[in-house]
């Protein structure tokens, strides 16, 4: 990169740009994975007469953040990364208070809804402002530190979630997105220079709008690479809205959800760590092969185990366990890298194909989660043989991308 702007912003401390991404990723981990302990009095206080649709609070919330990802990204392409950042991070806040007062399901899926509209923003533009400064195997690299933080975050927000649940009630998890949005906004505007000077903004016009979609959207890597990532979104937010019914009601682990999930967590975020270890030494590509494969021969094997009813009562925990690190070891090696190879072929647009890209891969996976979810009936089955036929696709479609 040439301009000043841009050589201003490499010479920032790399690891406090790391840090700052991967505090606006926790947040949105945090607003997804702090609410499982609630959602038990959730249920009871807002939909007595049925316990399952508590767990659209997580779907309502990553709905409004797809449909704010085809919005932020364009925005930023034409005004600047931070100003839109910021204005996401308000919006999600202003959300979080309207949540606190939400006296019906209704109206707090609304606001989940709007707080996700919120966390759009810094979610996806925070991609972009990597795009900027960064490309192909280091992007990955950098990206890969990042998820690392989004897959360990859900290692202690249930018992974060757990302990203002129980000094304040449910509502009091709103209070801690605000803190949080707060402190994010702050950083991002008292810390970081600008990453997209006013010479390569792009003007917002439905004309250039529709060109710069028209052009991520007929790449056919992309396609193919966004299909990929609606898969594995899908699977993971499947296994989410399902993990408290299924840690608690099928295998009795009420009392210790936290520390078992805060275990599944730490455990499955080895994987990002071995993919910054190894991304340009083997290639985004081979690494998202390797992973998919392995994905379908464990979930296969699970599959066959919990259909038949084959383990016997001292293994099922212990076998649902190692299969669900599986699928979050699965997502620290993948999203990085599929980001990365995504975004490599659009750095004229990044705000745009980051916006294309997220909202296309969120929407999706809220039309997997949700059903998925739904169809809980007390076992492990409908969430494993999903993320088997979503593995299963992914494995396919990846023998169609190439690398970059």
């Amino acid at each position: 990169m040439t301009d000043p702007i841009a050589r201003q912003v490499r010479r920032q401390p790399l690891p406090e740009f790391i840090a700052m991404l991967a505090l606006i990723f926790a947040v949105i981990a945090f607003s997804i994975d702090s609410m499982l302990p609630a959602l038990p009095e959730i249920a009871a206080a807002l939909t007595p007469e049925d316990v399952n649709r508590a767990q659209l609070v997580l779907t309502a919330f990553v709905g409004g953040m797809g449909l704010g990802l085809l919005v932020a990204g364009p925005v930023s392409d034409s005004l600047g990364r931070k100003p839109v950042i910021v204005a996401g991070f308000a919006l999600y806040a202003a959300a979080a208070v309207a949540a606190i007062f939400a006296d019906t399901l209704e109206h707090l899926l609304a606001a989940r809804f709007v707080q996700g509209l919120g966390a759009a923003a810094p979610r996806i533009v925070a991609l972009a402002m990597v795009r900027d400064l960064y490309q192909g195997r280091e992007m990955a690299r950098i990206t890969s530190f990042v998820m690392m933080i989004f897959i360990l975050v859900p290692a202690v927000a249930p018992s974060i979630g757990a302990v203002v649940i129980h000094f304040v009630g449910w509502r009091g998890v709103f209070g801690s997105f605000v803190v949080l949005a707060l402190v994010g906004s702050l950083w991002m505007h008292l810390r970081r220079p600008e990453t997209l000077p006013p010479e390569r903004r792009q003007r917002l016009s439905l004309r250039n709008l529709a060109a710069s979609a028209a052009e991520v959207l007929g790449n056919r890597q992309v396609q193919l690479v966004t299909l990929v990532m609606t898969l594995g979104f899908g699977q993971m937010f499947a296994l989410l809205s399902s993990a408290q019914q299924l840690f608690v009601d099928t295998y009795g682990k009420g009392q210790d959800f936290p520390l078992w999930f805060a275990a599944m967590a730490l455990l499955s975020g080895s994987g990002t760590v071995l993919n910054a270890r190894y991304v340009v030494r083997l290639g985004m590509r081979r690494i998202v092969v390797m992973a998919y494969r392995m994905q379908v021969v464990v979930s296969g094997v699970m599959t066959v185990l919990v259909l038949g009813d084959l383990l016997p009562e001292a293994l099922r925990f212990p076998a649902f366990f190692f299969w669900a690190v599986s699928v979050f070891f699965m997502a620290g090696v993948t999203f990085g890298n599929l980001n990365a190879m995504a975004l490599q072929r659009m750095g004229h647009v990044a705000g745009m194909a980051a916006s294309v890209i997220g909202a296309v891969s969120t929407f999706g996976a809220v039309l997997i989660a949700a059903p998925v979810g739904l169809l809980f009936d007390g076992t492990a089955r409908p969430i494993v043989l999903a993320t088997l036929v979503c593995s299963g696709l992914a494995a396919l479609l990846m023998r169609r991308v190439h690398e970059v």
